[in-house]
């Protein structure tokens, strides 16, 4: 494992090993046994999205883990100014220790990584998003147990979350269904390949989906990039809502995850997301732990 570039890269032991070292590595932080796992490295962090819980995990987990990070905005590099990705990663190479980077083309992702010396991670595409999906799976574990037998949905638009849930849940042994609107499916070869390898379902009934389910999960209609579809995705996606009439369709002990930041009365009720708040924001703050994990794994600093 060089670079955490899609979730589909690692093998489900790699997946188990961060998130018996993301466990870890929050038990630590509690107990007051934290360790300089990356003292004196250096994470560069380059954004052209915007970001709340990347950037904020992300620096503080490099802070704790006995390193630094570097705020790297893409309007004020060169890269954006038209420098090639894979000159920016050979120079970034000669000055840090690791690259996270969180933007719109996946290809930019993998460009930089193959130009790179040093390990490059997935903040955020508009094709995947590992970091959350590896906090995603670090929450449910630790509220049931284990993945075994496990039916995880998702209800709403089939993107960057849909794509990295559907590898998430195969690799991990648990069954998804995934409900959209006709049209917003998710990634044809990710549909192809979750099909054959794992109990992957597609389909535009939100009640079918939420049957039986351990774990509902949603994202907003309109991700960022779509600001000017917001209208029309608002009526495209009326009724894919986990409101409390699907949760009667889950099971009594489901749980509610959302990635965040949620749009109350669209793609979730203000009524759901504040009685599993508890899981939601448990969730955002295991992106902390998973992603120090992910650092601690490729950056050298794993024992």
């Amino acid at each position: 494992m060089k670079h955490l570039l899609k979730l589909g890269d690692l093998s489900s032991r790699e997946i188990t090993d961060i998130l018996n070292l993301a466990d870890q590595l929050k038990f630590e932080k509690y107990h007051g046994e934290r360790k300089p796992y990356l003292g004196g490295k250096t994470l560069g962090m380059i954004f052209t999205k915007a970001s709340t819980r990347t950037r904020v995990s992300f620096e503080v987990g490099m802070y704790q883990l006995g390193g630094n990070a570097l705020f790297l905005s893409g309007s004020e590099m060169q890269i954006g100014r038209g420098e090639p990705a894979e000159d920016t990663a050979r120079v970034l190479s000669k000055y840090l220790d690791g690259i996270m980077i969180r933007t719109y083309k996946q290809s930019e992702v993998e460009k930089l990584a193959e130009f790179s010396d040093i390990p490059v991670i997935n903040g955020l595409t508009d094709y995947c998003h590992p970091c959350q999906v590896l906090a995603d799976l670090m929450t449910i574990r630790e509220r049931k147990g284990s993945f075994k037998g496990k039916k995880l949905t998702f209800i709403g638009d089939g993107n960057n979350m849909a794509n990295s849930l559907i590898v998430g849940a195969v690799k991990t042994g648990m069954e998804i269904a995934v409900a959209c609107p006709k049209g917003y499916e998710p990634d044809a070869e990710i549909i192809k390949w979750g099909t054959q390898n794992g109990k992957v379902t597609i389909t535009d009934d939100v009640k079918a989906a939420a049957e039986g389910a351990d774990v509902m999960y949603t994202d907003v209609w309109a991700s960022m990039g779509q600001e000017g579809e917001a209208e029309l995705r608002k009526e495209k996606f009326k009724g894919f809502c986990i409101d409390s009439e699907l949760m009667k369709l889950a099971k009594k002990d489901a749980m509610v995850l959302h990635c965040l930041p949620a749009h109350r009365g669209e793609e979730i009720t203000a009524e759901v997301l504040e009685a599993h708040a508890d899981e939601i924001f448990a969730e955002a703050e295991n992106r902390l732990h998973a992603q120090k994990a992910v650092m601690v794994t490729l950056m050298g600093g794993k024992k």
